[in-house]
């Protein structure tokens, strides 16, 4: 009894310990002694083993064919012999005799135990990979394990991600025992188990910090509809609202800037540019060149390209250090941009007209003379006197 009990105890941590599912536990365990039994056996009978829940322990069972003639006497019975065995025995019949499991050697042991261990093994791999598939994208806890050639270690408590160098916030430093937030971005099984990769700079963890800080986004009223990042640095996220009362800016930034200042904090001070949506592109432009105020947008709509015009004392605003601000723009609004100040697109205007600086009254008098004449009109007075009242544009144009 105590031998039942113990078993069942075994069974019971271990599905309570390692999260696996009873019934693969008890596989594990049949298949361990099937296992042990034919290699005592040399694969010579055709056997089954079974766990019986009402005296908990694995029973072994050989099954023989009922023949004619016996040709294998491990796997077939002669009929009068099946006979004394059970009496309505007939050809072709299976009959199954219960034998005994305790008398493996150790080495049928040892191979038994090396069965559960690799099916645990797989059964556990195979759980942690199906509840983590359900969770990419979802911005999980972890602490950091080590570092192997650039990469992060995280223990997961169940389960060890990685955190590639490449997804890794610029100038962020970490030691063993640190705590650690970022995305599961992708899981794959390998030889080893299943691999959980983790990112702190895609868009996507951006976002679900968003979800977790702003109720209105995580209720539907307030959409994340664009997000750009450089991470480590400055981001740009476009968002809009489904309710006419509800500002989604204002509802993402949060009373006093809270919202976003949790958000900033856990990005370790990665600055966020908060714009509204529109389907206008040349608004949303203007949206995204944010905090630089735009004078003029022209907008190509076949080549998605965008010319934008800004007072002078905004254009290295609208650019940013290194171009950030218009490369965020740009890759936000999906267009390629191109910014001028105002007085480098009055410059070809101001050239133009240079050839008229310093001209005196009586050239500009010859020069109106002369398109009258050139336009057959009569010289009186009252001509001469009208074409002098003409503006100097008007002659330009005319000319």
């Amino acid at each position: 009894m105590d031998t039942i009990i113990n078993l069942k105890h075994a069974i019971d941590q271990l599905v309570k310990e390692k999260g696996i599912d009873r019934q693969v536990v008890l596989e594990a365990m049949e298949q361990a002694v099937l296992t042990a039994a034919n290699k005592k056996y040399r694969n010579t009978r055709d056997l089954e083993a079974h766990y019986n829940h009402e005296t908990g322990e694995v029973e072994l069972f050989e099954f023989v064919t009922v023949v004619e003639e016996v040709e294998d006497s491990y796997k077939e019975i002669g009929l009068d012999e099946a006979h004394e065995i059970d009496p309505e025995a007939e050809i072709g019949d299976s009959l199954g005799e219960k034998l005994d499991a305790s008398g493996f050697s150790r080495i049928a042991a040892q191979t038994a135990k090396q069965v559960i261990i690799q099916k645990v093994r797989d059964a556990e791999r195979e759980t942690i990979y199906n509840e983590y598939s359900d969770r990419i994208w979802e911005v999980i806890t972890g602490m950091v394990r080590r570092f192997e050639k650039g990469e992060l270690l995280i223990d997961l408590g169940r389960a060890e991600a990685v955190l590639p160098a490449k997804e890794q916030m610029p100038r962020e430093v970490y030691r063993p025992g640190d705590r650690i937030r970022a995305i599961i971005t992708e899981i794959r099984m390998t030889t080893k188990g299943p691999q959980i990769m983790l990112s702190r700079t895609h868009p996507s963890m951006l976002a679900k910090l968003f979800e977790a800080e702003v109720p209105e986004i995580a209720e539907g009223i307030v959409e994340i509809n664009a997000i750009v990042r450089d991470a480590g640095s400055r981001a740009k996220i476009a968002v809009s609202s489904n309710d006419r009362d509800v500002d989604p800016v204002g509802a993402c930034v949060g009373m006093r800037g809270a919202r976003v200042q949790n958000v900033v904090s856990e990005l370790r001070g990665e600055k966020i540019d908060i714009i509204p949506w529109s389907e206008d592109i040349a608004r949303f432009a203007c949206n995204a060149l944010s905090p630089a105020q735009v004078s003029k947008v022209f907008v190509d709509e076949e080549k998605r390209a965008l010319e934008i015009i800004v007072a002078d004392d905004q254009l290295s605003l609208a650019i940013g250090k290194r171009g950030q601000n218009v490369s965020l723009a740009a890759r936000l609004t999906g267009c390629r941009i191109d910014i001028k100040s105002e007085s480098k697109v009055a410059e070809p205007e101001r050239q133009e007209f240079s050839s008229f600086d310093g001209t005196d009254v009586d050239e500009a008098g010859e020069a109106d003379e002369t398109i009258i004449e050139g336009q057959d009109v009569a010289a009186d007075d009252n001509s001469v006197e009208t074409a002098a009242a003409t503006d100097s544009d008007d002659v330009v144009v005319g000319e």
